[in-house]
Formats: structure tokens, C-alpha cells, sequence
């Protein structure tokens, strides 16, 4: 349900599907399916199981008391993409130029963005934001190409994630290095990731509805922070594309790829 086949807008008929069902429980693997359940209810529990920014988003009042009916995970989005950065810079020789790939209508993506640009004023790297969609992911890796962009950040959101072969063959055909922060990325062909562990926060999700259908409620259920992080990193796709990876970075990855 959280990805929708990539397709942002057909999140609110979904969701209200849910609603209408008289669901139990939602659980919401991002922060366009959570905007559109706080939207849509007042009364059915909201797990987030791993959103951005829950503050600044407006989905709670605070961490330690949420407050309505939604609770669940951070995900430390916004700080996160400041090492993606950071780990690209230590890869990419005089790396100056980044491209950031970002989906119109994602608004998780925005204290991702700022992060990024934070860090890199202080990296000396020069961000470009670029949108995609599902029509013009082609032109988006033209416009980084034309501007001379020396890698991509992929900012997370549901089409990028439904698209990610796409974009990650598009990656290594103009041989620049790509980062993003989820590990199906790499997988399929993406060079690095760092990110937190989807699968610790979805089964920390899991202990929420536990507590909520034992009797709890989401206003007295504090969110939580993530606590398992994983740097993730393909060597056939560093090879492909003519980059060696410092062993100082191989040395900190909690997976390689070969």
C-alpha cells in the first residue's frame, strides 16, 4: 500500500479505502501515506513505520507525547542525507557537483533537501535539485549529465523506489556514482547506500499495533528513534562505472556486494 506502484496520487483512494474498511489499523511506510491518513482519520491508529521528519511534518505534536492518533518511527531522513553526501565525497575524487533526484508531490523530501544542501555548503559541493517522473527520468540523468554532474543522491519516496532499476541502470550507463537510502537500490545495481534498517523498523512497527490492540493509544506512545543503520556498497557496479572504493569506506560497509 505505501508505494502504490510508484503512483503518489492513488494514495488518498487507498487509504480511504482502508478507512471505510473500518481497519483496526493503518501502518505507513512513508510520509505521503501518513499525511493522507491523518487526512482521512481521526479515530483509526496511524503506525508510522518509518517517516522523515514527524515534527516538522505536523503528524505529531512532539516525540515524547504524539498526541491524535498517530505514533511510530523516525527515521533521521534529513541527517542521514548529510552522510550520503559526506561518504560520497570520500569515494568520488574532487567531487563538486551533486545531482539530487527528487519526486514532485514526495513532501517527506523537503528537510531531506535542506540537509543536503546544508552539508553541501560545507563540503564545497555544489547541490542541483532535479525532479523525475515517470515520464522524464531519461531527460533528469540529461540535465545532471549536461550540468556535469559527478554523482546522484536519490532522495527516498515511492516512485524513486518503484523506479529504482530504472534509475540505477541509467546510473551506471552514464557511469556516475549513485547514493541513496534504501538497500534495493544497491541490489539492483546502485553503488551505495546508507540508510537506517527498514526491516528493524518495520518490526518495531509491529510492536506498536501489539501495544495499541492490547489497549494502548497512539498519543501515549512515545516515537521512537532508529537504532540499526546499514552502509551498503556494490563493487561490480564501482567497477563498471571505473571507481575504487577507499578501503577506509570497505571497511565500515556492513555489506558488499561483489
Amino acid at each position: 500500500m505505501a508505494l502504490a506502484d510508484g503512483k503518489i496520487d492513488r494514495v488518498p483512494a487507498i487509504v480511504a479505502e482502508l478507512v471505510h474498511l473500518n481497519v483496526d489499523i493503518i501502518v505507513s511506510g512513508g510520509s505521503t501515506v501518513s499525511q493522507s491518513a491523518k487526512k482521512t482519520t481521526k479515530t483509526i491508529p496511524i503506525i508510522m513505520a518509518q517517516e522523515a521528519d514527524p515534527v516538522g511534518s505536523g503528524l505529531v505534536a512532539s516525540l515524547a507525547r504524539p498526541g491524535g492518533n498517530i505514533t511510530g518511527l523516525a527515521t533521521l531522513a534529513p541527517e542521514l542525507s548529510g552522510k550520503q553526501l559526506e561518504l560520497l565525497k570520500e569515494i568520488v575524487p574532487g567531487l563538486s557537483r551533486v545531482a539530487v533526484l527528487e519526486s514532485p508531490g514526495n513532501s517527506g523530501n523537503a528537510p531531506s533537501l535542506r540537509e543536503t544542501e546544508r552539508a553541501g555548503r560545507a563540503f564545497g559541493v555544489r547541490i542541483q535539485q532535479i525532479d523525475i517522473s515517470h515520464n522524464d527520468i531519461e531527460s533528469a540523468f540529461q540535465t545532471a549529465t549536461n550540468a556535469r554532474a559527478d554523482a546522484i543522491l536519490v532522495l527516498s519516496s515511492p516512485f524513486a523506489t518503484s523506479q529504482r532499476r530504472k534509475i540505477t541502470t541509467l546510473a551506471a550507463k552514464n557511469r556516475l556514482p549513485s547514493v541513496s537510502d534504501r538497500a534495493e537500490f544497491v541490489e539492483d545495481g546502485g553503488l551505495m547506500t546508507y540508510s537506517v534498517s527498514s526491516t528493524d523498523l518495520f518490526r518495531r512497527a509491529a510492536v506498536y499495533a501489539d501495544k495499541i490492540l492490547k489497549g494502548s493509544t497512539p498519543a501515549d506512545l512515545p516515537v521512537e528513534h532508529p537504532t540499526k543503520f546499514e552502509l551498503v556498497i556494490n563493487l561490480k557496479t564501482a567497477k563498471q562505472i571505473g571507481l575504487t572504493i577507499p578501503p577506509s569506506v570497505l571497511a565500515r560497509a556492513d555489506r558488499v556486494i561483489r
